[in-house]
């Protein structure tokens, strides 16, 4: 790919503390190498035409609705994808929050590029309007009311400020929950009965609600003790033994990707004892929550 070093994206990336947001669209021709990759993670968000992104030996085609993000270090080559007319993108470049690791890795394809693909069409207007807020609330001071909206030429913003940085990782935030989440939902098993489908996605969507098997019972129309054994049946363990599995799920991502203590993890995420909590924990993972922590290890699938 040849080099266009005109563009932002495509200079030396900004160092890690910056938020940087931009959008651009682009003819045939343009094209971005980085030999040395960059100190900063690279998300890119496509909005028309199509791109074609490299990093390492890894490689990926973008689409409309399709999320890429780069990690920092790898040689990386990206631009218009060769025989299209073009590439209209959002990208921003910044330190990536510990927290969206969990989320990004099951769309890794290596050397640390994430392709996130295929987000629903009904998520993408809401993905782009989180781009948009980035681009306005970047230029806050922090003195005022945010800006409602970027003015329609502004194409690149830098987030100097305390205040702003916050503000655009929130959204960025955003966006890598809504596509990692959107783009490739868990298949339903097979012959599973649509009501203790129903019960699982409630403990999945909020592990720390104060569920029991006769409140998940009255959410899907069962008796309890009829619902209680149509789940452990059809998925081979109790209601109570997957909720606690995803509690614990929960507690192990936010002790990946928060500095909570221990003691308050255990509370968001349902566990009324922390006593009990360590106990559980450490018969899950072989190790107590702080150690679990300190080593930075990652929930399994």
């Amino acid at each position: 790919m040849p080099v266009n070093a005109n563009h932002l994206p495509g200079t030396a990336a900004p160092p890690p503390g910056l938020v940087v947001i931009g959008h651009y669209d682009e003819g045939p021709g343009y094209a971005i190498n980085r030999p040395r990759g960059a100190r900063s993670w690279l998300f890119t968000w496509t909005t028309g035409g199509r791109g074609r992104l490299r990093q390492g030996d890894a490689e990926a085609g973008t689409r409309a609705g399709d999320l890429v993000v780069l990690a920092p270090g790898v040689g990386h080559q990206y631009g218009v994808e060769p025989g299209a007319p073009g590439w209209r993108f959002w990208w921003a470049h910044c330190q990536a929050r510990p927290s969206w690791t969990p989320w990004l890795r099951p769309y890794g394809t290596g050397d640390g590029l994430y392709a996130v693909t295929p987000t629903p069409a009904a998520l993408h207007g809401r993905v782009e309007a989180a781009f948009r807020r980035m681009l306005a609330d970047a230029r806050w001071t922090g003195t005022e009311a945010p800006p409602a909206a970027a003015p329609d030429d502004d194409r690149v913003a830098v987030a100097h400020g305390t205040a702003a940085r916050e503000l655009a990782l929130t959204a960025l935030e955003e966006v890598v929950l809504l596509t990692a989440a959107g783009a490739r939902p868990a298949p339903p098993a097979a012959g599973v009965d649509t009501r203790v489908r129903r019960a699982e996605a409630l403990i999945a969507a909020d592990p720390a609600a104060p569920h029991n098997v006769r409140s998940l019972a009255a959410s899907v129309s069962l008796s309890p003790s009829r619902f209680a054994h149509l789940f452990t049946e059809q998925l081979g363990q109790s209601p109570m033994r997957a909720l606690r599995e995803a509690r614990l799920r929960h507690a192990a991502r936010l002790l990946e990707g928060s500095d909570l203590p221990v003691e308050r993890v255990a509370a968001v995420s349902g566990f009324v004892s922390p006593f009990h909590f360590n106990r559980v924990f450490r018969a899950r993972y072989g190790v107590p929550p702080g150690a679990y922590r300190a080593s930075g290890s990652m929930v399994g699938e």
